[in-house]
């Protein structure tokens, strides 16, 4: 492929991830991308076969960035007691997850997914989502000495999860009060207020 070729072929990409993750894969038509990303009318089929082959592309750059937050978050969890652990992993992965970056396309066009979902919705959920949630739950069933089943532990961590994505940009968070920005600073007390609250609910179920 030629260097003109791959310019092309990532202007179509960004411009993809824009426009699917604004409006969704079904109300994106491939001359919009293809004008979007200055390129002739045939370049999407060119490149990627069709406009589902270019959006199964753009929501594997999405899924990319999310094993990699997973990733760092687990390696700097890597050999520590569980309760450290959690510490560590939620920290990291917070401060990715807030942090204001070029990647904000990326949460927007997984609730996009979320509300309106594609064949792509599968690939999301098990390459990744599922990752972080099933080393998170051997985290917490260590912390609760229970087996990974249990269901106080599948709650346990889904609580954990909401925590995190309720502080995302979005209109209803906006309305409640969160603010749409967080300084590195606050981004470090939201990850402190999960991980105390978290540990908190953790023991008190453990007990019980």
């Amino acid at each position: 492929m030629s260097g003109r070729d791959l310019e092309t072929r990532e202007r179509l990409l960004r411009t993809g991830q824009r426009l699917f993750a604004e409006r969704g894969f079904k109300r994106v038509t491939i001359r919009e991308v293809c004008r979007g990303a200055r390129a002739n009318v045939a370049a999407v089929n060119y490149h990627f076969g069709n406009k589902l082959g270019l959006y199964r592309e753009v929501v594997q750059v999405a899924i990319d960035a999310l094993r990699a937050t997973t990733d760092a978050a687990k390696e700097a969890a890597d050999g520590c007691p569980a309760e450290e652990k959690l510490r560590r992993f939620v920290q990291v992965y917070v401060r990715r997850l807030l942090a204001t970056t070029p990647d904000d396309w990326i949460h927007r066009l997984i609730n996009r997914e979320i509300a309106d979902p594609t064949t792509a919705i599968d690939a999301i959920v098990d390459q990744g989502i599922r990752p972080r949630l099933d080393y998170l739950t051997e985290v917490v069933a260590e912390l609760m000495d229970r087996e990974l089943s249990d269901p106080r532990v599948i709650r346990s961590v889904v609580s954990l999860q909401a925590q995190s994505v309720a502080y995302l940009p979005n209109p209803l968070a906006e309305r409640l009060g969160l603010k749409p920005k967080l300084t590195p600073a606050e981004i470090d007390q939201v990850a402190h207020h999960i991980v105390e609250f978290s540990l908190a609910g953790i023991r008190a179920i453990a007990r019980s």
